[in-house]
């Protein structure tokens, strides 16, 4: 058990999130520690000072601290199915998730969280604020949409890296205001999105588990 690598995870946070489904994807069985935000772990805090999450610790006291990072190790062990795409494909993909973790990334922030950007709202209310930056982060959802209607994944017809690592971030988006979401118009977005979140997949890295004390059984992941 000591040799298994330990993952400090927040259940809801996107970037956790997709840095699980790497995990169970290549059959990764590490020790899953989950973390209650305002109450961090002093070991969390001690391997990575910032002390976000997820932070993975391999038996060789290495130290990932970035979810990319923590899906590319796992990919490496095992990619039964192919997620890490070869070629200009990989350019592609790399493209996507750099855009969404960066521009995207930024309107989704500023629209589920208006009041933590006040210095940047200008004459705009709160609400204003929040439906510009809706507007903008929805025309980076739009060029996925385009992307959707040609194949039924980011990039082609099968799954990829790229799905795993973008949709986490589609849901939160989608969740801030799910009506609104909804009546747009991207009918192949909300199918991807919807298979998704309804996948064995989802269900799987979603596991509910009470949050890690000292001296705790350990509990692994991907749950059985």
């Amino acid at each position: 058990m000591a040799s298994l690598p330990i993952l400090y995870s927040f259940r809801r946070c996107p970037y956790a999130m997709r840095a699980r489904l790497a995990l169970a994807a290549a059959g990764c069985t590490v020790q899953l520690r989950e973390v209650v935000l305002r109450q961090k772990p002093p070991h969390l805090l001690e391997i990575s000072p910032k002390g976000t999450v997820p932070v993975l610790f391999l038996a060789d006291q290495t130290v990932l601290e970035q979810s990319l990072d923590i899906m590319h190790w796992a990919l490496r062990q095992s990619d039964p199915e192919g997620l890490v795409p070869t070629g200009p494909v990989y350019e592609q993909l790399t493209q996507l998730i750099a855009i969404n973790d960066g521009a995207f990334k930024a309107c989704l922030d500023r629209y589920k969280y208006p009041p933590r950007y006040t210095h940047e709202h200008g004459e705009l209310s709160p609400e204003q604020f929040a439906q510009q930056q809706r507007a903008a982060g929805a025309q980076h959802l739009l060029a996925l949409e385009q992307r959707l209607a040609q194949h039924a994944f980011l990039l082609g017809p099968n799954i990829s890296l790229a799905d795993l690592a973008i949709a986490p971030f589609v849901r939160q988006f989608a969740h801030t205001d799910l009506d609104w979401f909804q009546q747009q118009n991207w009918p192949h977005l909300l199918r991807w999105l919807q298979q998704f979140l309804a996948s064995p997949r989802f269900a799987q890295i979603m596991h509910k588990y009470p949050p890690w004390q000292e001296n705790d059984e350990p509990t692994l992941f991907p749950p059985k």
